[in-house]
């Protein structure tokens, strides 16, 4: 026998409410007695008539939000007629101060003003029109349904679609069976009907309604969620229910936003191999040769082999650029700061260095500050010359070879990409919309980069330039270094550049950012803006 609840309500009042009610009433059978203890939709606290109650109390509210708009707007409206009143006094006061002060009523005035009407306008500026409306909601806030009712009511919903089969495409629109007034759900309200069956763990429901969500934000409905988060939701839930393949087609959605889609394709097309615009023609200027760093002294008995690897911009690999006691070296001086780093608690801060981080560090535009890397999957530390005689001779090296003075470069940073570590694209120097990059660093901007690559790979880890075309493979103990700023100072936005995902094996590189200041003789300026 079904349990029946007997409503007291004028007809005209909350018909749906009552509606919902009996419907839900239904759902219970003999061996589920109703009860209010087991009903999460109206728990013991919210009987109708309390609910009823709610709706007044919420009309109530309204009705102080928009008290509080208007006196807010009476505010702003006696604001603005002092402004525009001592606007046209100053006008004429300051055309010619002598003359306007001459006079004495305007002296007068001009005393009376600073001396009680700006004072008049400085407590009209501090009143609070918010009080009267911040202490009815805190009066009302106690009768509030809480998260639990909110969760309950959304059971309550998924109940109904379940027993009367009602899709969630209906059930969104608010067309119900017997219902002559409709009750929409917008885009944000299927995500959170979604996210409670989520966290239930029930996954049906959550696939229901983030799809529903889904629908429609691809029809154009407003909406504050963001389609990720739905997506994020949506692929696991898929993934839970054992719809494999759809849930890999939703994480492509994903992690593959459309507005970055062009560059993020070149990109992958790069690290497979596809799209690389090594012709014939441009193949025929490149050349190999020995580099004695013009004439420098430790480079003449034993010059580098350098071989361009890109004609324009230019890039060169240096052969034999570390010897593998070096690599060896720099790796055991880098590898045990994990441990240390992983050992720590609290905030990370910046990274300092001889420092690990398992999500990688880069300069933060904005203030020159290392910060953490959301686009980079890697481990990196610096380490210091004054560490080891191994650091102190590589950057010596990289100055003879470079010619170029490392005394402003930044600390050699060593990387560690394990299988799937990568470094999206990304430009090493600043641009003009960053004026305070490298900042505290006081050095200028990132002039040229020197890569050391100091493992071969077995599969993926290219670098490559999406702009150009160009994928620059690890070759163990050698070294790749372009130029990011024309001889003028401009950057240089084709060298734009990525490290492919590791697709087997393991890749470490050590680089030099080496800056500006101290290359004013070593790199003179050129005679156009892109020489």
């Amino acid at each position: 026998m079904v349990s029946i609840i007997s409503l007291k309500v004028a007809p005209s009042a909350c018909i749906m409410s009552v509606k919902v009610i009996c419907l839900i009433v239904s759902i219970f059978n003999e061996s589920s007695p109703v009860s209010y203890s087991t009903w999460p939709f109206f728990s013991f606290n919210f009987p109708l008539g309390q609910m009823t109650d709610l709706i007044y109390t919420e009309k109530e509210l309204v009705q102080s939000l928009k008290e509080y708009i208007q006196a807010e707007e009476s505010k702003l409206a006696a604001v603005k007629s002092w402004a525009n009143k001592l606007d046209v006094l100053t006008r004429a006061s300051t055309s010619d101060p002598e003359v306007y002060l001459a006079h004495p009523v305007n002296a007068y005035k001009l005393m009376k003003r600073l001396n009680t009407e700006w004072s008049e306008l400085e407590s009209l500026v501090l009143q609070d029109p918010s009080d009267g409306f911040i202490s009815n909601m805190t009066v009302h806030r106690q009768y509030f349904p809480d998260e639990e009712d909110e969760k309950g009511a959304a059971k309550a919903l998924m109940r109904l679609q379940d027993t009367y089969k009602l899709d969630s495409e209906s059930f969104s629109k608010g067309k119900l069976p017997g219902m002559h007034h409709n009750a929409v759900l917008t885009v944000d309200d299927c995500y959170d009907m979604g996210k409670t069956a989520y966290n239930e763990a029930d996954y049906y429901h959550a696939v229901l309604w983030m799809q529903q969500a889904l629908r429609q934000m691809d029809a154009g409905e407003e909406h504050v969620v963001s389609k990720a988060d739905v997506l994020d939701y949506l692929s696991y839930s898929v993934y839970q229910m054992g719809d494999l393949p759809r849930a890999i087609e939703l994480t492509r959605r994903l992690v593959r936003p459309k507005d970055y889609l062009p560059e993020r394709e070149i990109y992958e097309g790069l690290c497979r191999g596809e799209g690389v615009k090594m012709t014939s023609e441009r193949r025929s200027r490149l050349y190999c040769r020995y580099h004695d760093g013009n004439r420098n002294p430790r480079l003449l008995l034993q010059p580098m082999k350098e071989e361009d690897e890109w004609d324009s911009p230019h890039i060169v690999r240096y052969l034999n650029a570390l010897s593998d006691s070096e690599i060896e070296k720099i790796k055991e001086l880098a590898k045990p700061r994990v441990r240390v780093e992983d050992l720590q608690t609290g905030p990370a801060g910046p990274l300092l260095p001889h420092r690990w981080k398992s999500t990688s560090t880069v300069r933060d535009p904005k203030t020159g500050v290392l910060t953490t890397a959301n686009y980079r999957v890697s481990k990196s530390a610096w380490l210091e010359g004054e560490e080891d005689p191994v650091i102190e001779r590589v950057n010596q090296r990289i100055e003879d070879i470079t010619g170029l003075t490392t005394q402003t470069a930044e600390l050699l940073q060593i990387a560690n990409y394990g299988v799937g570590g990568q470094y999206e694209p990304h430009f090493d120097f600043s641009r003009k919309d960053e004026p305070d990059a490298f900042k505290t660093l006081g050095t200028g901007n990132r002039v040229a980069t020197f890569l050391n690559y100091m493992s071969d790979v077995e599969a993926g880890g290219a670098t490559v330039f999406p702009d150009f075309g160009a994928a620059i493979y690890p070759k163990k103990g050698t070294a790749v270094f372009w130029y990011n700023l024309f001889r003028s100072g401009e950057g240089d936005y084709r060298t734009r550049h990525a490290a492919c995902p590791v697709l087997v094996g393991c890749k470490w590189v050590s680089n030099k950012w080496i800056h500006e200041r101290g290359q004013e003789f070593r790199r003179p300026c050129g005679l156009t803006e892109v020489d």
